[in-house]
């Protein structure tokens, strides 16, 4: 029985929205693909925020993830912008669970810690990390790193999210009891 799992990793923007795959077989963390999703600066918000809907959804046919995670929006001095990043955080979020995928989001200390050991480390101690992780990735943007240290973020947690779904430690309980009874 094979525990290895697909996990893309998303980071959203309005400009570029990076993604980043992956493959976690226990403690091993394979590099599949990563890249950039764009969208047309003189197109309207929705045009644009279809543009990412779109794109990360051929994205997530191509290479058949079987679970995501997307980092959390982070709110900064100019309340327009947030609201911009939170709509395309919403195409993020949206695209993998059309495809009937689970979705896990990970707040930015959570996952600059798992990635670099802190929770405040640096956009180029993030970009190290990826490269002794992942030694055969090569991101060309932050957008791209940030979105592998999603994905390699969520590798790290989803034994601990696994345990607290509910119900999970339930069948192992189950046939305790059934062999009593």
């Amino acid at each position: 029985m094979s525990t290895r799992v697909r996990i893309i990793g998303i980071d959203p923007g309005l400009r570029r929205t990076g993604w980043g795959v992956i493959e976690s077989d226990g403690v091993r963390l394979t590099y599949v693909a990563s890249g950039l999703v764009t969208s047309d600066a003189d197109a309207s918000l929705a045009t644009r925020l279809r543009q990412i809907y779109r794109g990360l959804a051929q994205v997530v046919a191509d290479h058949g993830p079987s679970e995501a995670a997307v980092e959390e929006t982070f709110v900064n001095r100019d309340a327009r912008a947030t609201l911009k990043l939170g709509q395309a955080r919403g195409m993020a979020l949206l695209a993998p669970a059309m495809a009937g995928l689970d979705v896990a989001e990970y707040a930015p200390n959570r996952i600059k810690k798992a990635v670099t050991g802190t929770g405040h480390g640096e956009k180029r101690q993030i970009r190290a990390m990826i490269d002794i992780l992942l030694p055969r990735a090569r991101p060309e943007s932050e957008d791209e790193a940030d979105a592998l240290a999603i994905a390699i973020c969520h590798a790290h947690h989803r034994p601990a999210r696994i345990l607290a779904e509910p119900g999970a430690a339930m069948p192992a309980m189950a046939a305790r009891r059934g062999a009593r009874a």
